[in-house]
């Protein structure tokens, strides 16, 4: 239970508190002053103080000052027969929970107490709660808390701190990059550099140069010798992106850098030894590769011995409220924009799209859509998604046939625009797979026109049913 200290210099108010709170199931302490209670408050964490305000020498303001100062997260109420609004509003300036007159009713007193405690409970509650989440929706700059998310950062906590070679595999934007650097920062190589190679962004002819570096004069215009990537990586993490681009025969000169952790300079005849980990990526099936013999087989088993696959992202659809969430946190501090969130139909929109472009089109999108919103909440108008344009495409190109052709017997014209109308609900209903908004986006008509017209229609359909039924 809840541990309270009363402070009061009546006598009789300390005794009838106690047995009333005590009653409560309490633990109950007491100050005779004020002065007393700032003691008790130095050397005991109380949850809840309950505080006269007029005591000398020291006051009930005092108190709360005190008892605020050295736990903020301690409940104050105050209590006086000398109520004024000027004290009142001091003290819950002051960090108080309440300020009850005197006198006061013991079952008001009681419900403030426990509301105060219930409260903190809560606050408190919330606190660990938004710890948890923020520890598992990140990791390093990763976010996700799906099952196949939660797969990759053990791996990387079991792994981080080895020697291992790690091979991380995966679609184009599905963030191998941080993988690779989650796993250096959680490494005993942290303060060394962590030095990327992009293994197709370089061009063939200086590739071996950008990699082992070149003495003087090896080649027309090596003016001077030069440290390649991997001597200045030395004590790191070197990070080879695109693996599966490397020629043969740049192949075979990372081979013997794996194996032996060291290399020659273009031209030099003089070993360079290195302590680097290499960790690789590629969005190729490299077993793949090496059966159809454009990747070497022992290369590939030394890189191999640590492997992680990222899940594209529409295999982790949970993660997308949080990851658009911190993409947009991300581009409207950039931007300057005061844009809180995501409506839930641009949420739904969102987890009924694919992402071939993985997290990387996620992101591009929230960036694209914080850009030019002009709300402070991202609406489905604001996003450029593929599907939908084509769902849209498709209900002004599909709708119900009409023929304009009248028979000698005439039409019944309001029976036709019915069916037009109905046929046209019907169809956006379906494109929309139910969500209304959208399907009133379909038809530019409003959600509120759309809910008439959809009540119209049911009316229509449960009086023929009757109709038919009589």
């Amino acid at each position: 239970m809840a541990n309270l200290l009363v402070v009061d210099d009546d006598l009789s108010m300390r005794e009838m508190l106690d047995v009333m709170l005590t009653s409560e199931g309490y633990e109950v302490a007491h100050a005779e002053d004020g002065a007393t209670a700032i003691r008790m408050l130095e050397k005991t964490g109380f949850d809840l103080v309950i505080s006269d305000i007029r005591m000398a020498p020291v006051g009930g303001l005092e108190v709360l000052r005190e008892a605020k100062k050295r736990r903020p997260e301690t409940l104050v109420i105050m209590i006086s027969a000398f109520a004024t609004t000027e004290t009142a509003v001091e003290a819950m300036n002051e960090g108080a929970y309440d300020y009850i007159p005197k006198p006061f009713n013991v079952d008001e007193l009681k419900q403030t107490i426990r509301n105060a405690l219930a409260r903190r409970t809560l606050e408190h509650e919330k606190e660990v709660l938004e710890a948890e989440v923020k520890k598992t929706y990140h990791f390093g700059r990763i976010v996700g808390n799906s099952a196949p998310m939660m797969k990759v950062y053990n791996t990387i906590k079991q792994v981080a701190d080895t020697r291992a070679n790690v091979l991380i595999t995966g679609e184009s934007g599905t963030g191998k990059e941080l993988i690779a650097r989650a796993i250096h920062e959680n490494s005993g190589r942290k303060d060394r550099p962590f030095t990327i190679i992009h293994c197709a962004g370089i061009p063939e002819s200086l590739m071996e140069s950008e990699l082992f570096g070149h003495r003087k004069g090896a080649f027309t215009g090596a003016i001077e010798s030069r440290q390649g990537l991997f001597e200045a990586g030395d004590g790191g993490t070197v990070f080879l992106d695109e693996i599966a681009e490397l020629t043969p025969a740049l192949q075979v000169k990372l081979l013997r850098v794996v194996q032996e952790k060291a290399f020659k300079r273009v031209g030099d005849t003089q070993d360079i030894e290195v302590d680097i980990r290499i960790i690789s990526a590629t969005n190729k099936n490299l077993e793949k590769e090496v059966i159809g013999g454009r990747f070497r087989e022992d290369l590939f088993y030394r890189l191999n011995v640590i492997h992680i696959d990222m899940p594209p992202l529409r295999e982790r659809k949970e993660d997308l409220p949080v990851l658009a969430q911190y993409f947009l946190e991300k581009f409207a501090k950039e931007m300057g924009k005061s844009i809180h969130k995501l409506s839930s139909y641009a949420l739904d929109m969102l987890s009924r799209y694919d992402f071939p472009g993985n997290v990387r089109e996620l992101e591009n999108m929230i960036e694209r859509s914080v850009a030019t919103a002009t709300t402070n909440i991202i609406l489905p108008e604001s996003l450029a998604l593929a599907s939908y344009k084509r769902a849209e495409t498709q209900a002004k190109t599909s709708g119900v046939p009409v023929n304009f052709d009248i028979p000698p017997s005439g039409i019944r014209l309001d029976d036709v625009l019915t069916q037009v109308e109905t046929g046209y609900l019907l169809k956006a209903m379906e494109l929309s797979g139910g969500i209304k908004q959208q399907a009133a986006d379909l038809l530019g008509i409003s959600p509120r026109n759309l809910r008439y017209r959809l009540e119209k229609l049911e009316a229509r359909r449960n009086g023929s049913t009757s109709d038919a039924k009589a």
